[in-house]
């Protein structure tokens, strides 16, 4: 949904953000280009999602089919409507990952969750999601034994042998955990991760690669970015992981890239599904969802990089562009931390 669009339909269904408007002196008939939409104010979980009784936060006032909980960074519980149509919408990603990373259309597949089950937002959010991917048709069967890593190592080894790989999905920290600390045959199981919530180093994807016995970097890990507001908003792509690589090995072009000298997340996103914007150096997004939010600002550090800029400036320090079917055309962003 295009920004403009998504800012009109907000403030003519959501009760919240029509009356966050009129505090701001906002008339929503005079927002009509994008121009105009980069001009409304930013939204907070302080300035306007905690101020809100939750149904009027939702489209019609009216909550979802679930609610997800996630602490935050205060660990003050926030409350986050869902609805199926959320999460068909936020399976893209996992599509593109599965599809384009693991070739998941045409292999067996072992989806593994590993994160927090219950009323937190990582590990049913995931099993839907992938849940969804096999009503597209894709050949995957979910298993959720989230973080009991016993009965991680119960299950793989009766499951594992009957697929053509397995893939977990999980908190970085906790599978390499899981990895180095079960005697399981990794590398007889054709292991691929997906991994969410923090951001690890280049040295580090080579190491778990190496004791997992993932033999492509590139196609083997793939890191989202989501959170329990909006889900997956941004995920790593084979390009993404490649182009990271190269600027890790050459910090100078990095901190030229970054500004910073510590190595950020680098992830596409689809502008039609979430709409970034950066702010001062942090991440503003916009999308539909059970509390639809319009320049909601996250208040994670990051920046959004045009895809010709971020493969021209690769390119002219010496990066080999890949043939088109391993670039596909969109934007990256990035991040470093959450605040």
């Amino acid at each position: 949904m295009e920004p403009v669009e998504l800012f009109q339909q907000a403030a003519a269904t959501v009760p919240a953000y029509g009356a966050f408007l009129a505090e701001h002196g906002v008339d929503p008939a005079r927002v009509r280009t994008l121009e105009d939409f980069r001009r409304l104010p930013m939204t907070t979980k302080d300035g306007y999602v905690r101020r809100h009784p939750l149904p009027d936060l939702c489209r019609d006032g009216v909550i979802g089919d679930m609610i997800a909980v996630s602490s935050g960074s205060t660990g003050v519980p926030s409350f986050w409507p869902r609805s199926a149509a959320d999460e068909r919408a936020v399976a893209a990603r996992f599509e593109e990952v599965f599809r384009d990373s693991f070739a998941a259309g045409e292999r067996r597949t072992l989806a593994v969750v590993c994160f927090a089950l219950g009323t937190w937002v990582g590990g049913l959010f995931t099993v839907n999601c992938c849940r969804h991917l096999a009503e597209r048709g894709y050949p995957i069967t979910v298993v959720a034994p989230g973080t009991d890593r016993r009965e991680i190592a119960r299950v793989l080894p009766e499951l594992a042998p009957h697929f053509d790989q397995v893939v977990l999905l999980g908190y970085p920290p906790f599978l390499k955990n899981v990895i180095d600390a079960e005697d399981l045959p990794w590398h007889e199981w054709d292991l691929k991760l997906v991994t969410a919530g923090e951001v690890f180093s280049e040295e580090w994807r080579s190491l778990v690669c190496e004791r997992a016995g993932i033999a492509d970097p590139l196609r083997g890990i793939a890191s989202l970015y989501g959170t329990a507001d909006a889900g997956v908003l941004a995920n790593e792509t084979p390009l993404s992981v490649e182009l990271r690589r190269f600027l890790a090995a050459r910090p100078a072009a990095a901190r030229e890239l970054f500004g910073a000298s510590r190595l950020p997340s680098l992830l596409q996103y689809d502008p039609q599904a979430r709409f970034f914007e950066e702010d001062a150096g942090t991440l503003l997004f916009s999308g539909d969802n059970g509390i639809p939010l319009v320049r909601y600002h996250i208040a994670d550090e990051g920046g959004v990089l045009p895809y010709d800029r971020l493969l021209g400036f690769a390119r002219d320090h010496g990066f080999a562009v890949p043939g088109r079917s391993r670039c596909s055309p969109g934007r990256r962003s990035r991040r470093s931390r959450r605040r």
